[in-house]
Order: structure tokens, then sequence, then C-alpha cells
């Protein structure tokens, strides 16, 4: 990898923005950069080597950071959520047994023997697109609060099971590396924990910002660094490393620059990086020649999307049912892990992508009815840390 490849992925990624800068579209960022690598890489001109190792790492890098952000965006601190988590957690189950149904009976019509895939797909809900357009879109209330709580449950359960999931016969090995991962995300938050009760984080907030050290932000990258060796020593995913370990920080308390920092990093270099290497890896073209491919991704998404809106059985609005079927994080990982496993069949990696973009539709329509029923009161905003 040159510096003038990183120059081109630099320059394609800023499609991104312009396509999500018409607010009235509401696009997430992250479908652009997908587009432009797929347009640079094996599908397109190939004019970059998804898998040059350089090309691959920073993307993995990228992918922990990502993970990380969202993880922090978990209002875990937040007293509503807490008390909502019961609701969530009803709701979140009765997804997961409806998607059980829905996915075994997906798994024996396309005859993929990815059953145990099509179930964590289909129950799982995606924080890092739901909370940025509640948050956009000042949504509050309680039933928002209830819908928040349960899209952060299926999003956990999702990504500890999901390497369970895709590769089936060495669940066990994943079993464990996602233990281990989990039993040291815990070890740090009470660390964390101790060094800010102590006020130790403080006084190094203090002479951080005095002396341009950038002390926290180093502190944290390398935390998140070690946890994503666990991860790829377990034979999991970094993104439940970058998950988790946003979950601490956001348990413990996160400093407004420190959170300034990280969206720089993340949003304005590394994760860009990882979703323009993500599109440039899919082969599109093989969705051309397995047309059940395509089945299987719109059947993936709509089925998502219908599993979510029969939530209303329950007392979720139809809005909120929809918005929390947005889907970004699992099946971005699932395609990305099986790719790299070489589990999945031609095309199923771009299929999977396909479902999660009619999730992000769906969801985009939902949030904007959303807006008209449940927009919290000016100043009301979600508790920040």
């Amino acid at each position: 990898m040159t510096f003038l490849s990183l120059a081109l992925i630099a320059v394609v990624a800023l499609a991104g923005p312009l396509l999500a800068l018409p607010v009235r579209w509401r696009l997430p960022v992250v479908l652009g950069e997908l587009v432009a690598g797929v347009v640079i890489g094996r599908t397109g001109l190939s004019l970059v080597d998804p898998g040059d190792p350089t090309f691959s790492l920073l993307a993995n890098i990228g992918f922990a950071l990502m993970m990380f952000v969202a993880g922090t965006h978990v209002p875990v601190r937040d007293s509503q959520i807490r008390s909502a988590l019961g609701q969530g957690l009803g709701r979140a189950a009765v997804a997961a047994g409806a998607a059980v149904v829905l996915g075994t009976v997906m798994g024996l019509a396309f005859g993929t023997g990815h059953a145990p895939l099509y179930v964590v797909l289909l129950a799982s809900s995606s924080a890092a697109l739901v909370l940025p357009i509640v948050d956009s879109l000042r949504l509050g209330g309680p039933q928002v609060v209830a819908m928040t709580a349960q899209v952060a449950i299926a999003d956990i359960a999702c990504i500890v099971a999901l390497p369970l999931a895709v590769d089936p016969p060495n669940a066990g090995r994943a079993a464990l590396g996602a233990l281990a991962v989990g039993a040291a995300a815990i070890v740090l938050f009470f660390a964390l924990r101790a060094l800010e009760r102590s006020g130790t984080r403080q006084r190094m907030h203090r002479l951080s910002e005095e002396r341009k050290f950038a002390l926290e932000l180093r502190i944290q990258l390398t935390l998140l660094f070690a946890l994503a060796g666990v991860a790829n020593f377990g034979h999991v995913s970094v993104m439940l490393a970058g998950f988790s370990f946003g979950l601490v920080v956001a348990a413990v308390g996160e400093p407004r620059r420190l959170a300034r920092q990280l969206f720089a990093v993340s949003d304005g270099f590394l994760g860009p990086i990882f979703f323009v290497w993500l599109g440039a890896s899919l082969n599109l073209r093989d969705l051309a020649g397995h047309p059940d491919m395509v089945v299987l991704g719109l059947v993936l998404g709509i089925g998502t999307v219908l599993l979510h809106a029969g939530l209303r059985s329950m007392g979720v609005p139809l809005s909120l049912g929809v918005l929390s079927a947005a889907q970004l994080g699992v099946p971005v990982a699932a395609a990305s892990i099986g790719t790299q496993l070489h589990v999945l069949l031609p095309g199923e990696d771009a299929a999977l992508l396909l479902g999660a973009l009619v999730t992000m539709a769906a969801s985009a329509l939902a949030g904007s009815r959303a807006a008209a029923s449940f927009t919290a009161p000016s100043g009301s905003g979600d508790a920040k840390h």
C-alpha cells in the first residue's frame, strides 16, 4: 500500500458525507463509503487491493475503533435506560424467538447451511445507527427510552453470538474467546472506575490539557488495541473488543474532549478506511451469477423490518419498531469474518450487506415518521457523559 493509494481511499471516502448531505434523504455516511469501495475494488476498477496487509490492518483498526465509539454512545449511565432494561429485554427476547423460526426457515429454503447466522442477523439491531438517529431527530419519551434499551441489548447479544454463528464448528473456541474479552472488559471497568473515583483521571486530564500531551487518547487507544489483541488471540472479531470497551468507558464516564478526539480519529480517518476496504473486498459480480443471493439479501432485509415491526403486538409504535430494525455492525462483521474465513457462499457476503441496506432505508423513513410523534421538548436531550 502506498501513500497514493491511501490518498485515493481518502478522496473516494468523501462520497459518504456527500451522499449524506441532503438532510431529507437521511442516508448514513457509511453508505457512500461502501459504494466508493465497490467502485475502486474487486467489483469495479480494481484500483486497490483489499488483500494488502497494511490496508487490512488499517481497516481492522477502524472497525474496532468504530465499534468502540458506538459502545460509548450507549447511555448506560442514564437512569431512564436502566429502568427500561426489563421492558427492552422482553422485546429483544420476543424478537429473538421470532428470528429463530424465520432464520431456520430461511436456512432450509436457501440451502446455505447458515441458519444460525440468519437468526443472529434477523434479531440484531444497531446502536451505531439508531442512537444517532434518535439524537439528531431529538426523539424522546418512555417509548423511545424502551426502544433504546431494546436496541442496546439486542446489539450486545448479537455481537457476542455472531462469531459462534458464522463458524459453528469452532463455536467452542469462539465462546472461550468471547468470555476472555468479556472478562478483560470487566477488569478494565473496575480499574478505570477506581482511577475515576480516586481523582487520578481528573488530574491526568488537567495535566494533559495544559501540556498538550493527549494522554487520555493515548491510554484509551492502548487499552483498545490490547483488548483487540485478546480478541484476535481468542479467534473472535475485534468488533466485540471495541464495543465491550466502549460500554466500559460509557459506564465509567467519557470526557467530552476525549469524545471529540475519538470522533476525529474514527469518523474522519480510520472508519472510512474500513468501509472502503469492505466495499473493495466485495465482488458484487457474484450476485449477477447467483440471483438467489439477491433474493436472500432482500428476504433478510425485509424479514428483519417485518420482524421488528411485529413488536407492535407488544405495544411498540410501528415507527419505533421499524427504526429498531436498523442494522450495521453485525451484518458488516458477518460479511467481513465470513470472507476472511471463507465460510460464505459466492455472493453471500454481498447479500448480507444488501439486507442491511434495506433495513437502513426502512429505518430512515421510520425515523422521519417517529419525529412527528416522539420529539423531545427543547432542552431535554439525552444525558451526556
